[in-house]
């Protein structure tokens, strides 16, 4: 018999959602669920649609892939695994691959409901040790962390949340972890110079980047509520499509044919001091750290200037830049991209810092 997320006990939300919404809308990268269960077989039943997207996701059995695959439209009820001798209990864990799609408004993925063993006991989880939150774009979307080097399309097959640095630091750390991010996307551009593509705008709502009207009445487009999940640290990697930009062709408003193209780093200095003010105000109990240069690191003056001139003007000393390990030709992944060796580097050097950061809660 199917039951909907809200009636099992000890089931925990992964990701930005509205609690009490069914089905569980995964809007970001990395949403998804986690239980622990004796049941020894379990199907979800996803509902997923899109128009050039299509959803993947990853499901994990005691912290170990065991299947990958993209949703089909409609409703799916899908088996995650059977056969397995009830009465032991065992760690589930699904998570999207896929970022939310602001250019597709028809992308969706909901979870409506699992089914179980009808004995089946839902046991509590472990509280996290830390909340992370990271905002990134198409490193922290964890575009081409999986995918041959040769890969150059653009499909939802090259995206991961699990081969991600995001995934691989809270495992380490033991936390629950969200992510807010967007392929292409900057401060004050995105890569194609496009000044509407900057995801500070949209921070503040639950997923403002997922338009359309079937997207706001879901509830993408409403306040988060950040007291509800008050991050311990906020991990800012923004500024390699800011790189890109400065050094693409101007890009052309549709409409009115103006021109925009970066060409002041002051300017992008700028954006970074007002994306932490907008951090702090938003988590007021967290460190900010601006973790920046897996895809080169061209800005790095720009960006460690910008945080110690916020620290000088507001007198915050919890934000910090962190230097995180750049892609070689040994670590890139698909697109151009850092692999999963890379995001595994750039993980360990964020492991060490915030337990350091943290020693009473992690040591």
């Amino acid at each position: 018999m199917e039951v909907s997320l809200s009636a099992l006990p000890n089931l925990y939300v992964l990701g930005r959602h509205l609690p009490g919404r069914q089905p569980l809308t995964l809007f970001y990268t990395a949403s998804g669920f986690v239980c622990r269960l004796t049941s020894g077989s379990l199907w979800v039943h996803l509902r997923a649609d899109y128009e050039q997207v299509e959803p993947w996701v990853t499901v994990e059995l005691n912290g170990a892939p065991i299947s990958r695959f993209a949703v089909p439209k409609g409703d799916s009820t899908i088996c995650l695994f059977r056969g397995l001798t009830p009465g032991i209990p065992r760690t589930v864990r699904l998570l999207k691959d896929v970022q939310a799609m602001h250019d597709d408004p028809a992308h969706l993925l909901q979870v409506v409901g699992l089914c179980c063993d009808d004995d089946t006991e839902f046991l509590p989880l472990p509280a996290p040790r830390l909340r992370l939150e990271f905002v990134g774009d198409s490193i922290t979307s964890g575009e081409g962390c999986i995918g041959a080097q040769c890969e150059e399309d653009w499909v939802g097959a090259f995206f991961s949340a699990r081969e991600h640095y995001a995934r691989m630091t809270a495992d380490s750390l033991g936390a629950d972890w969200r992510i807010v991010s967007q392929s292409g996307w900057g401060l004050v551009s995105g890569w194609d110079n496009d000044p509407h593509h900057c995801i500070m705008p949209f921070y503040e709502q639950v997923c403002g980047v997922a338009q359309g009207s079937r997207n706001a009445a879901l509830g993408a487009q409403q306040p988060n509520d950040f007291a509800a999940w008050p991050a311990d640290a906020v991990i800012i990697n923004l500024g390699t499509n800011d790189t890109g930009a400065l050094h693409n062709p101007a890009w052309r408003d549709p409409e009115s044919g103006t021109l925009f193209q970066q060409n002041d780093l002051a300017a992008i200095g700028r954006a970074a001091v007002g994306a932490l003010k907008t951090l702090r105000r938003c988590n007021p109990d967290a460190l900010l750290i601006w973790a920046y240069g897996m895809l080169g690191d061209e800005l790095r003056p720009v960006l460690e200037s910008a945080v110690a001139q916020y620290r000088a003007e507001s007198g915050d000393a919890r934000a910090v830049y962190l230097p995180l390990p750049a892609a070689t030709s040994q670590t890139l992944g698909a697109r151009q991209h850092p692999g999963a060796e890379c995001h595994r580097q750039a993980a360990k050097v964020l492991t060490e810092f915030l337990t350091e950061q943290f020693p009473s809660r992690l040591i």
